[in-house]
């Protein structure tokens, strides 16, 4: 058998689908080919040609680059993934930035300025880290110490101006507890002298309420020991309410003018008077 007889039999046998994948392949290779004899000026700006481009057997049409493998076939070249990247990227516009003004505290304890601090962030109060005491000038104070010690009351805390910031940690006595508000003690005892007036009045008033406290709690006491001398000796201390039961004894007088007795309770003296049959 010759080579020619053996292109008829070999091309006898593709399918209808391969010869028109073949026929495509080969209008697509001659378009590419009229199209690198094309002249175009070079845009040195552009970054992507739309005209066909033909660099040895690199095609590019449309932003796409094939490589002509010179069999009538194209293979699509993928550029590095750094060109592509860069290729997407949009030019970011240039604007003038507005500088932003930075304001500076002056510490409370110490006269130095600074922009940022804990208590500032934290409390709005004007000291430095460097002048920060958490043990001894700036400890914190639950609310119910607050409350308790100062004699402050919730709408003294929240709504009076400015409502005082605070940070919630979780109870350490018990993790199933709500948490626990914590105030700065400085701002808690400037809140109080706003309230009470000075701290005279605020101690004026606390032992007013001591004194109130204790009278209540004698009285309590009072109140428990009666309770329970009540139950010990209960024959003498019989809460309910009985009748009145009359002892009238053996005593009676006879009455001849109309036939009838009389008899007096030996108690509460009351009279009764009854016939006998």
């Amino acid at each position: 058998m010759s080579a020619s007889q053996g292109r008829v039999t070999k091309k006898e046998d593709l399918s209808d689908y391969q010869r028109r994948r073949i026929e495509e392949n080969r209008q697509k290779a001659i378009n590419l080919r009229q199209a690198r004899l094309l002249t175009h000026p070079y845009n040195a700006d552009k970054k992507q040609q739309e005209t066909a481009v033909s660099i040895n057997n690199v095609i590019k049409v449309s932003g796409t680059k094939y490589v002509d493998s010179g069999g009538g076939f194209l293979l699509e070249q993928r550029t590095h993934p750094i060109e592509e990247a860069s290729a997407e990227e949009e030019p970011v516009p240039e604007t003038d930035a507005v500088p932003v003004p930075i304001e500076y505290e002056e510490c409370l304890e110490c006269g130095d300025r600074f922009a940022d601090s804990y208590l500032l962030n934290t409390f709005d109060y004007a000291v430095c880290d460097a002048c920060r005491e958490p043990d001894d000038q700036h400890s914190l104070i639950t609310r119910t110490e607050a409350k308790q010690e100062y004699l402050l009351k919730d709408c003294d805390l929240d709504r009076r101006e400015p409502p005082l910031k605070y940070i919630s940690r979780k109870n350490p006595h018990n993790v199933r507890w709500g948490e626990m508000k914590l105030y700065l003690h400085l701002q808690i005892e400037k809140r109080a002298l706003e309230v009470w007036g000075s701290e005279e009045n605020l101690m004026r008033e606390k032992e007013l309420r001591e004194e109130k406290r204790e009278v209540s709690k004698v009285k309590k006491y009072n109140k428990r020991l009666k309770e329970l001398r009540m139950d010990v000796r209960s024959s003498l201390y019989d809460k309910t309410v009985q009748a009145h039961v009359h002892s009238y004894g053996e005593t009676e007088v006879y009455n001849e003018a109309d036939d009838t007795y009389t008899r007096t309770c030996e108690e509460c003296g009351h009279t009764e008077t009854y016939e006998k049959m």
